[in-house]
């Protein structure tokens, strides 16, 4: 009998002998002292490390971005990882840095984000569970300060903090809607202040944000010591620092500040730091992962999460303007399923199989669909960096459909589009997409910009943002917002970069208007601080914090075998 070929991610990824993590970090000049071993395959890089390697020029810098994903995802992460595999593969040194996914959703129905097929990071298992405990550290820090917020409003209230002002939640990484609100301090005087409060999900924790945007450890300590938790009966912030509670959070993170490296099923290297969710923080991998990258490699590949309008916008806007990093090109992944969704004729369910009609060859349904990566091309370009489509390729794309998504990105203004096989090729069949991004970089002058600039009012950036990212007609102001934004002008803090909560399903804040959506206005309902990530942030929509499971989620199909080894995952 013929030996059965794997066939799921994880069979695949355990069908590659593991490398001791040294080896793979000797091949980008990382010392064996410069290493903290978590086993033999995976190990922190301390940002020492940069001090050595601060004379060396920076690689070039590309970001991976996609159009409006559906529901199931359309294979960035996959897109992310092979990108970095083809570059590898035609010669060039390249690393890719990616965040550590939620528990949440690796439980829920979304499932993991090491990529997939012959296009992972390895060991799977670890990336998508514990991996170095960075994930719980951050909510260990969160929950930290959560709980001496309620223990100084019991032991005399020496902040002389308004119970009713307490923004700051608990989190854990798990989704749990019967959290999303709840009473604390109940059961008599000795066990607090009762007061309404909730929970959200770990990714969504300023700690986790202010992880990924803090440039050392003396920033993550300052950034920490910034976060405002409440109001004093005077109406002042009062933050951690305030309450005392920086210094302990700084330490519980003291490791996590360090990203973390691995290797892919081809032997190469790959940064996983950090998971800030993308609808609600700035959805991006840390800004340390990519200085220590750009040292050591002739490209950094990272990647942004949900589409343009989302990561990327962020990525521009937010964390390359603290980084002082510039990006030379990016990438914006596109599927014929998601083109086809896009022209309003099919509808795709979370946990349900695709419609027949959309497994048939139809041309016309990518014509219809095709203005939602124009945008998105249009869009990054106002950055001033080049576009390169990647065509992400499912076995049932047929060569007609592939021919017409090809040519209509390069009539949206592409520098090229090219198709991505990394899924069921690797390497190999990421190597044109990886000559594309090459001459995008070698060929387009660098002219990064941001669209705004720091001094423009809260107000502006907010309508600049709608208008050229999302292509509202206007924005409409709820009094709490307008009420928030002139707060914070007269605080100073006009300065600060805006992060745009909405769905990720569409330009607008509506997840409805799929596609191309015209003659709308956005609707921001609040506007919020986070002081130690350094943004402001819209409402707008309904953004959920705190996941749900579904009826049918993965956990029940994850288990362990009589070897003690993980079934299930992917």
């Amino acid at each position: 009998m013929a030996d059965k070929s794997p066939s799921s991610d994880l069979e695949i990824a355990r069908s590659v002998p593991l490398k001791d993590i040294r080896e793979i970090a000797a091949n980008y000049g990382i010392e064996e002292s410069e290493l903290t071993p978590h086993g033999r395959f995976m190990a922190k890089v301390p940002l020492s490390i940069l001090d050595r390697l601060s004379d060396r020029p920076d690689g070039k810098y590309v970001d991976v971005t996609a159009i409006n994903p559906t529901p199931l995802g359309e294979g960035k992460t996959v897109t992310t990882i092979g990108l970095g595999l083809g570059l590898n593969h035609i010669g060039k040194k390249a690393v890719s840095t990616i965040r550590q996914p939620s528990m949440g959703p690796v439980f829920g129905i979304k499932g993991g984000a090491a990529g997939g097929g012959h296009s992972q990071v390895i060991p799977m298992e670890d990336f998508n569970l514990h991996l170095t405990g960075d994930t719980h550290a951050v909510g260990l820090a969160n929950n930290l300060l959560a709980a001496w917020v309620d223990t100084s409003l019991l032991m005399g209230n020496p902040c002389d903090i308004d119970p009713a002002t307490v923004t700051w939640r608990r989190c854990l990484d798990v989704n749990d809607r019967t959290l999303r609100q709840v009473i604390t301090g109940l059961g008599g005087s000795k066990n607090g202040v009762p007061r309404e409060t909730g929970f959200d999900i770990t990714s969504a924790s300023e700690v986790m944000a202010i992880l990924g945007l803090s440039r050392d450890a003396a920033d993550l300590r300052k950034r920490l010591g910034s976060i405002i938790v409440a109001s004093n009966r005077a109406g002042d912030p009062v933050t951690a620092e305030d309450l005392g509670a920086a210094g302990a959070m700084a330490v519980v993170l003291k490791d996590a500040i360090h990203p973390t490296f691995m290797q892919t099923l081809e032997g190469t290297g790959c940064f996983v730091h950090t998971g800030p969710f993308a609808n609600i923080a700035h959805g991006n991998s840390s800004i340390v992962a990519d200085r220590i990258a750009l040292k050591l490699c002739d490209y950094v590949v990272t990647e942004s999460g949900f589409g343009a309008d989302m990561g990327a916008e962020k990525f521009f806007n937010i964390k390359c303007r603290v980084s002082g990093l510039k990006p030379d090109a990016a990438v914006v992944v596109a599927t014929i399923r998601a083109l086809k969704v896009h022209s309003g004729r099919f509808k795709v369910v979370p946990g349900k199989p695709l419609p027949e009609e959309m497994l048939k060859e139809d041309v016309s349904a990518i014509e219809e669909g095709i203005g939602n990566l124009r945008r998105h091309i249009e869009n990054v370009g106002k950055f001033g960096v080049p576009v390169v489509v990647a065509l992400n390729r499912f076995p049932t794309d047929s060569d007609a459909e592939v021919a017409a998504v090809i040519e209509l990105a390069k009539q949206c203004g592409a520098f090229d589009a090219v198709v991505s096989d990394v899924h069921a090729r690797g390497g190999e069949g990421g190597a044109a997409l990886a000559e594309a991004v090459v001459r995008a970089c070698e060929e387009v002058p660098a002219n990064f910009s941001t669209l705004y600039p720091d001094e423009m009012p809260i107000k502006e950036k907010i309508q600049k943002i709608c208008t050229e990212i999302y292509r509202a007609d206007g924005v409409d102001f709820k009094p709490a917002a307008r009420k928030a934004m002139k707060k914070y002008e007269k605080l100073g803090l006009g300065h600060l970069p805006v992060c745009m909560a909405k769905t990720q399903y569409s330009f607008s804040d509506d997840p409805k208007k799929i596609g191309a959506p015209d003659n709308f206005r956005m609707t921001v309902r609040d506007v919020r601080l986070s002081a130690g990530a350094g943004f402001l942030y819209a409402l707008t929509g309904d953004i959920m914090t705190m996941p749900g499971l579904g009826s049918k989620p993965a956990l029940l199909t994850i288990d362990l075998d009589d070897q003690g080894l993980p079934q299930g995952l992917f």
